[in-house]
């Protein structure tokens, strides 16, 4: 979908507010791949304890934007970035797995379906398991239930063991602002990804395995992505968010 004017002025204003805000660590940069811009925020493992992923607030109702986020941060905690995680239902509840702080709060979900999520094979996003950061295909997921602190499941996969899902096409006119996962081959770092301009899921899928090198990928979302980044001027605003994942680190 081509960005529209209500988004287009939400991201600039976005822009316009994260001038005033905590700087936060650099972890976020803009960067180029074959003619599209993106902005990739990078997580090493050491970082791996100060990634949080969210859903719902003190209060048990969904947090849905950045500055819920920030206002349930401990004093002295910074939000460095923050992005939307996944999709989800109109209560905005995840539509398949999520585990926070390795309490699952939503089952994981093996069936196709005609939306996104559904394009098999999708799969899991996992923290703090038996490597620091994995993207592990849904089925696999469910026949060997790793461990995971943090756990959020997408779809589709955008790479499968260095593999373009199958479905994406190189001439496709499904356009959007798409952003999602990835993790080094040894599993010792995370990328997170936002196209800065509307991107098919070959181009997106191709950032994660060309440029950056990785052999699993995940998609979050192309219609509701949203990013907070300072350290790049970034603190979009629109419509409400699902899950939503993080790196908190100390602050003022």
């Amino acid at each position: 979908m081509r960005a529209d004017l209500p988004r287009r002025l939400a991201v600039a204003c976005g822009m316009l507010m994260a001038l005033a805000l905590p700087s936060g660590a650099a972890t976020c940069e803009r960067v180029d791949h074959d003619g599209q811009g993106y902005v990739l925020c990078e997580v090493p493992a050491a970082q791996e304890p100060a990634l949080r992923l969210w859903q719902d607030g003190p209060d048990g109702a969904p947090l849905r934007n950045f500055a819920n986020v920030r206002r349930s941060l401990q004093s002295g905690e910074d939000l460095s970035f923050a992005m939307n995680a996944g999709m989800f239902h109109d209560d905005y509840r995840a539509v398949g797995l999520l585990i926070i702080d390795g309490t699952e709060l939503s089952p994981i979900v093996t069936g196709g379906s005609r939306d996104n999520f559904g394009m098999l094979p999708n799969g899991v996003f996992c923290t703090g398991g038996a490597r620091p950061f994995a993207v592990i295909e849904t089925l696999e997921f469910a026949d060997t239930r790793p461990d995971c602190r943090l756990a959020s499941q997408s779809g589709p996969m955008l790479v499968i063991d260095g593999e373009l899902h199958p479905r994406f096409l190189v001439d496709s006119d499904s356009r959007y602002i798409r952003n999602g996962v990835g993790v080094a081959p040894d599993g010792q770092t995370a990328w997170f990804a936002i196209s800065s301009r509307p991107v098919t899921f070959h181009e997106f899928g191709r950032f994660f395995r060309d440029g950056l090198g990785v052999r699993d990928a995940l998609y979050f979302d192309g219609s509701i992505s949203r990013l907070y980044a300072p350290s790049v001027r970034r603190a979009d605003f629109g419509r409400s968010m699902g899950p939503i994942i993080g790196l908190v680190q100390p602050g003022g």
